[in-house]
């Protein structure tokens, strides 16, 4: 086969014309990089021996070795862990099938100090090697196979690929320095690296320069040491290879469980959301262990999808060493470190939630809508959960905890009272919030797509209901409030003038709407639209047609009036007039349209919504 050429993925380029031009300041970590991807090669490989003996023929001895040639000017990174053959090479050297690529490069401004920060959380592994060199080759063969390969590029666009009858086990990368870069052909320099970023690393990392052979980290398993033993910078740099992430550990959990069954976990929580958080797969992202033997890194019974955003590792002494997927799914002991893992970090989480100046509102900012899944997916601790949770609301600029609500709420005031949408400004702006942030209730502003699921699966907190004020009847009159404030309102219509405009609505509107009533929710607005009791709400119901869920035809609603409104009243007034049923037939059509807009609801007729309004403002004028 001859060589060929091929070009990179649209998004690898656009990562690498940022890499080329040094947009990281610390260009030393392109080792770490590829230490970590090395390391990662190995373990795979142990794992995949386990049930294929062969795969190690060549040696069983797993070791990473950096080369410096001073007179070639290159660095060699070699491993002799899983390899590639042409297929992988493609598809992990030529394109990024990570998920959350597209939403992150969407994110690039052109602004190299904003995007730094952003790239930064992405992480990008190999092609962190043109930092500091103009041209890379790797060597490769994988396991089991006869073929080897090697790959060039230059890092513009396009890379070569080629049979190499030469190439061993595993994959050597060799690094042709840019100019100004030789400071990486230094031993010394190499040493500190290595001790720096990648003394964790379980596996032997030799510097091989000229004739001396010498082992330059630790090589024993991070989580394993005492926790006395390790500083921070080794914890952050652990994270950093086992999250393939930039940023620093918001907090850090390493203990070890003992008892009828033991494991060791080291976990972290990011300070910053990973691109990925809400990709639709909600893959966690710990890695099992046995016997520090690498298993895998997607083991969906080690955690619940409502702690994805947690990295780490999780090595058992009382899992089977050849636990097949199959056996993972229905395996008791892994059912017990799931809960105490859950628990742990429900723990860690609740404490810091409890310090008064700490960061938790960080985390809640970043992972919030996703610990909320948990509200509507894990019966069991849906409790605990509730607790940490924090909602934006009509009287807090600081998202509160449903005690802190529970806690002021109104004399008279028997339920906690929500709404949903989009954005809180609009929130904010809804009609069906006056006659609340008039009695002085605080609302719930609920802005993230599982808020639609959670308060019926929740129900009540600390024995007071959770209600959406779009949906039912709002009585508000046990409420109590300042008198005041109700003095300066307006008189409503009479309520026989009511009834008769009321039944000019109906019969104008029909079957398009559920219901006609006077509303108690009503201040500065003529009308709103509600959901019935048991109904699926307005904004639940935009969702699910947004995501092709829903049918087609919207479900009727209720349109409430508000009696002490001024266009209202005088409505009223002409209801019951000779003649008013076809007078008020445009009118009432305008009223629900506006009632539609005000939700954010696209008309379904915007031709005869302009042909009502000029026949309405014709008659008016």
């Amino acid at each position: 086969m001859a060589e060929e050429k091929l070009s990179f993925q649209a998004e690898v380029s656009k990562l690498l014309d940022i890499v080329v031009h040094s947009l990281y300041s610390n260009k030393e970590i392109f080792l770490r990089e590829l230490i970590s991807n090395a390391s990662d090669a190995c373990d795979k490989l142990r794992y995949g021996a386990l049930t294929a003996p062969d795969l190690l023929a060549g040696g069983s001895d797993f070791r990473i070795v950096l080369t410096p040639d001073k007179e070639a000017r290159t660095l060699t990174i070699a491993d002799n862990g899983i390899g590639m053959n042409r297929t992988d090479l493609v598809e992990n050297l030529g394109t990024i099938a990570r998920s959350g690529t597209a939403a992150f490069l969407s994110q690039l401004s052109g602004d190299q100090k904003k995007d730094v920060s952003l790239i930064g959380q992405f992480g990008v592994g190999f092609y962190s090697a043109f930092m500091v060199a103009e041209k890379v080759e790797v060597l490769t063969r994988k396991a089991g196979e006869d073929q080897g390969w090697r790959w060039v590029s230059d890092g513009k666009g396009e890379f070569t690929i080629a049979p190499d009858a030469s190439a061993t086990r595993g994959a050597t990368i060799v690094l042709h320095l840019r100019e100004g870069e030789d400071d990486f052909l230094d031993g010394f320099r190499l040493r500190r690296i290595v001790k720096t970023y990648s003394d964790h690393i379980a596996l032997p990392v030799v510097l091989a320069d000229g004739d001396k052979e010498e082992t330059v980290n630790s090589a024993s398993a991070l989580w394993t040491r005492p926790k006395s033993e390790i500083t921070a910078d080794q914890y952050k740099e652990f994270y950093h290879h086992v999250a393939h992430a930039f940023d620093e550990p918001w907090t850090t959990l390493h203990y070890k469980a003992e008892g009828a069954i033991e494991y060791t976990s080291l976990l972290f929580i990011p300070d910053q959301k990973p691109v990925d958080i809400f990709h639709p797969d909600r893959k966690q992202h710990v890695k099992l262990y046995v016997n520090r033997v690498f298993i895998t890194d997607d083991c969906a019974e080690l955690l619940p999808p409502y702690l994805r955003f947690v990295r780490g590792v999780v090595d058992s002494q009382d899992l089977p060493l050849n636990i097949s997927r199959e056996m993972l799914q229905h395996n008791p002991v892994l059912a017990k470190i799931r809960s105490g893992l859950v628990k742990r970090i429900l723990g860690e989480l609740k404490s810091k939630a409890e310090e008064t100046e700490g960061s938790y509102p960080t985390f809640w900012t970043n992972f919030g809508a996703v610990l909320k899944e948990g509200l509507y997916e894990d019966f069991e601790r849906k409790t605990d959960i509730l607790e940490l949770c924090r909602f934006a609301t009509t009287a807090s600029d600081e998202p509160v905890s449903l005690a802190t609500y529970v806690s002021r709420m109104k004399e008279g005031q028997e339920a906690i009272y929500a709404i949903s949408g989009d954005e809180i400004g609009a929130l904010k702006r809804s009609p069906q919030l006056e006659g609340f942030i008039a009695k002085g209730v605080e609302v719930l502003l609920l802005t993230d797509p599982i808020d639609e699921f959670w308060p019926n699966a929740i129900g009540t907190y600390q024995d007071k209901p959770i209600r959406f004020v779009t949906q039912g009847a709002a009585d508000l009159s046990a409420i109590k409030s300042d008198a005041a404030t109700d003095d300066k309102r307006p008189e409503p219509a009479a309520s026989d003038a009511v009834a008769a405009l009321i039944a000019a609505i109906k019969l104008a509107l029909g079957e398009e709407v559920k219901d006609v009533r006077s509303s108690d929710r009503l201040i500065d607005s003529p009308v709103c639209l509600v959901a019935d009791e048991g109904d699926v709400g307005l904004h639940l119901e935009r969702l699910l047609r947004q995501h092709q869920q829903a049918a087609g035809q919207r479900a009727p609603r209720i349109l409430e009036i508000n009696p002490r409104h001024a266009l209202i009243r005088r409505l009223a007034a002409d209801a019951t007039t000779d003649g008013a049923a076809d007078r008020l037939k445009d009118t009432a059509w305008l009223l629900f349209d506006q009632a539609r807009i005000v939700e954010g609801e696209i008309l379904p007729d915007p031709a005869a919504f302009a042909k009502r309004l000029s026949a309405v403002l014709e008659r008016s004028a």
